[in-house]
């Protein structure tokens, strides 16, 4: 989903880059329902994302004038990586409750058929995504939205390669229970 295309979003780079404070609730307005639905892959305490928003938008509004505009989308691809970082460094903070589990080492389990997803709301998947424990839903969401390698992943998190490879797996696992689960209760109405 892109809000500016072309010269519209240029434009609103060099309005925030001279400084234009109705550039700034411009950019705002346009970004924060993207910006947040970006973090609430990571984070499931609305509360808690509510912080990371401003810290990001903070974070975003004092350093817009490093940002180098690079064609259409590209500030829309920044304002991403921001939250995305913004996120992962709060649950850093939190790592006694989040990312320090993402090390143990589980028994494997048997690997899942992908359940059919066509009938679910892209919100009940969202949802469903924000349940799963913190670890299994940031290696979920960094490699499956960022499109990081498991090897990326283990050095953004401070883990083991496996240990990557084995929290997509379980958080695949999961989420296909999930999903199952939905269905059944959702087709036998």
């Amino acid at each position: 989903m892109r809000f500016f295309i072309g010269d519209k979003e240029e434009k609103l780079v060099n309005r925030l880059h001279g400084g234009d404070k109705t550039a700034m609730q411009d950019f705002y307005t346009l970004y924060a329902d993207y910006i947040t639905s970006v973090g609430a892959r990571y984070i499931d305490n609305d509360d808690d994302l509510k912080d990371v928003l401003q810290d990001c938008m903070v974070k975003m509004l004092t350093s817009i004038g490093q940002f180098d505009y690079r064609g259409p989308g590209s500030l829309q691809a920044w304002a991403t990586r921001i939250m995305v970082n913004q996120s992962l460094s709060f649950l850093k903070r939190k790592r006694a409750e989040a990312i320090v589990s993402l090390d143990v080492e589980l028994p494997d389990e048997p690997e899942v058929d992908d359940p059919p997803i066509d009938d679910i709301p892209p919100d009940v998947i969202h949802q469903m995504v924000r349940e799963l424990p913190t670890g299994y839903r940031t290696v979920f969401n960094l490699y499956v939205f960022e499109d990081k390698s498991h090897q990326e992943i283990a050095q953004l998190l401070g883990i083991k390669r496996d240990s990557s490879a084995s929290q997509l797996h379980r958080a695949k696992n999961m989420l296909a229970k999930k999903i199952e689960q939905y269905n059944k209760t959702n087709t036998t109405r």
